[in-house]
């Protein structure tokens, strides 16, 4: 039986093409249909290949070696309705709570903290709560200042509007907090958000979060309640995220997208977007440059 295979990238390079030829050509794989090639420099093909799944990991560390995502593709259902993302590292540059501790001369040691939680090494309601804890007394307005520097990954803005035109929902589910999460929804034409809630108190932080935490067990469960706002099965849903607290979200989704993941979401999720912008979720359901530019 023939697997369907998606091999992309994000790249300026002139000798891109030739690099996907090459590749196509040493792993077997016969093209299908090119969804971009190129154009705002973004290069998506699909292939057909007898190579069974166990082996794709064989196939991916070439890939990787040539700087390429390969995914496999489930055919069946393929175009989502509903999409579930991350904010911190997946839809914004960086970690907003690390930005924030920046700005008052703990960055470095909060930082730490936020790396090993994203790799899994840290309990994630635990370190996010000494995080906090360690901002206590900073001033509110420095929140603004960080919805005033966040930038946008590429190919952000494009996911909404092209799923919506299809008729998905989108939504923002992240261990990090309002303050940003709702002016980045709106920015980028999601419907809404879920995410944490810093405490203030005479327009200054507490140190505290106000409960519950939304750590990586309310993330699914965030998922879970979407799914049956809309009247629509798991397998309906593609999420995105890149650290250890999505792990389970991502599992519980038809389309769980590892982007730019920790080691350990490689080692547990399928499929990898590490060398391709968000505009290859969009490709990885099946929609071509001119759907998403139209």
């Amino acid at each position: 039986m023939q697997e369907l295979i998606l091999i992309s990238v994000s790249s300026k390079n002139p000798e891109t093409k030739n690099t996907l030829s090459y590749f196509m050509k040493t792993a077997g794989m016969q093209m299908h249909l090119w969804l971009a090639e190129g154009e705002y420099d973004q290069w998506a093909v699909e292939c057909y290949t007898k190579t069974e799944s166990k082996e794709l990991s064989v196939i991916r560390k070439i890939a990787n070696s040539m700087q390429l995502d390969i995914n496999l593709v489930k055919q069946r259902n393929r175009q989502k309705k509903l999409l579930i993302a991350d904010m911190d590292s997946t839809l914004i540059i960086g970690e907003s709570l690390d930005e924030v501790a920046a700005k008052v001369g703990k960055g470095e040691e909060i930082a730490n903290i936020t790396l090993q939680s994203m790799r899994g090494e840290l309990d994630f309601n635990q370190s996010i709560a000494q995080r906090v804890a360690m901002l206590k007394g900073t001033r509110e307005d420095i929140l603004l200042e960080i919805i005033e520097e966040t930038y946008l990954n590429n190919g952000a803005s494009l996911l909404a509007p092209t799923m919506k035109r299809r008729g998905a929902s989108c939504y923002i589910v992240s261990g990090g907090f309002d303050f940003l999460t709702i002016p980045i929804a709106k920015k980028i034409g999601f419907d809404g958000s879920f995410s944490n809630k810093l405490e203030v108190e005479n327009s200054l932080l507490t140190g505290n979060i106000v409960p519950p935490i939304l750590g990586e067990h309310a993330k699914k469960e965030a998922l879970n309640q979407l799914s049956k706002k809309y009247k629509i099965r798991n397998e309906d849903v593609a999420a995105i995220g890149d650290g250890a607290n999505d792990l389970e979200m991502l599992k519980a989704a038809g389309l769980g997208i590892a982007f730019k993941g920790k080691q350990l979401l490689r080692d547990k999720i399928a499929t990898h977007l590490n060398y391709t912008d968000l505009t290859g979720l969009l490709f990885l359901q099946g929609y071509t440059i001119n759907d998403i530019y139209s």
